[in-house]
């Protein structure tokens, strides 16, 4: 493996983040605090707890997982569509670099910027409420994972896109909906019967669920298929990069 073209994909990326690190970290602590005043204070006002968890502290791993989705999609695709765009992925190509390295240096910069974000909210959150994480290790392990999946998605929209608009479509009217009805500021027990065999057909309930456990030891469903989903989807996303290089969509051409 090239660990010099990895490396140069990784800091080029991050080095694209840091310049605008200001505005990447100052936008995810004033969304944090104003869903702590939306959702906390009107909401909380009126439930009090969730499944024997405050409402504020429960709603804390929803806005880390909608925040973290979001950035890994979006950092990844807009790292991998805009090489596409000006025509410099011709060079990286032609360069001595296989598409696994590709992919490592792209996805691996872009679940970076997304875990950091996470780190910041995770942090903003814990200065308006009391957060005992009951399972750390485990915590890290899902937050890393969701980070790494999202980012292989986020590649694969880069590379299917063909404008910039393109890459904010399925963030925007997929992922963010999902998170909203999948559990990220409520739990599904207090939907109706009907309603909670429909949303188990969410994907994004079992993301959600499974890291709420590893903060507070409550799930919706169980911790088993919630580290059994974020593996499918991770394997589904490496499946689909492997054929896009293997048949040159969208980069060949």
């Amino acid at each position: 493996m090239n660990l010099h073209a990895i490396r140069a994909i990784y800091i080029y990326e991050m080095k694209r983040f840091f310049r605008t690190i200001l505005e990447s970290l100052l936008s995810p602590v004033i969304s944090t605090t104003l869903y702590f005043v939306v959702f906390g204070a009107a909401i909380g006002g009126r439930i009090e707890e969730v499944e024997g968890v405050s409402y504020a502290a429960f709603i804390v791993p929803g806005l880390i997982m909608l925040s973290v989705m979001t950035q890994a999609i979006s950092n990844a695709s807009f790292g991998i569509y805009f090489p596409k765009f000006i025509g410099t992925i011709f060079e990286l190509l032609s360069a001595p670099v296989n598409f696994l390295e590709i992919v490592v240096g792209y996805v691996g910069a872009a679940a970076t910027k997304a875990l950091m974000i996470g780190s910041v909210i995770l942090i903003t959150a814990s200065l308006f409420v009391d957060l005992d994480i009951q399972h750390p290790w485990i915590m890290v392990l899902f937050l890393v994972m969701i980070c790494v999946s999202f980012a292989l998605f986020g590649f694969i929209i880069g590379i299917w896109a063909e404008n910039f608009q393109q890459l904010q479509l399925i963030p925007l009217l997929v992922i963010t909906p999902l998170v909203f009805l999948g559990g990220a500021f409520y739990s599904i027990s207090m939907l109706p019967p009907a309603w909670q065999v429909v949303t188990l057909f969410n994907p994004v309930v079992y993301l959600v669920s499974g890291f709420r456990w590893a903060f507070f030891g409550v799930a919706d469903v169980g911790i088993g298929y919630s580290l059994l989903a974020v593996g499918v989807f991770f394997g589904l996303c490496l499946g689909a990069v492997w054929m896009i290089f293997k048949t040159g969509y969208r980069i060949k051409s």
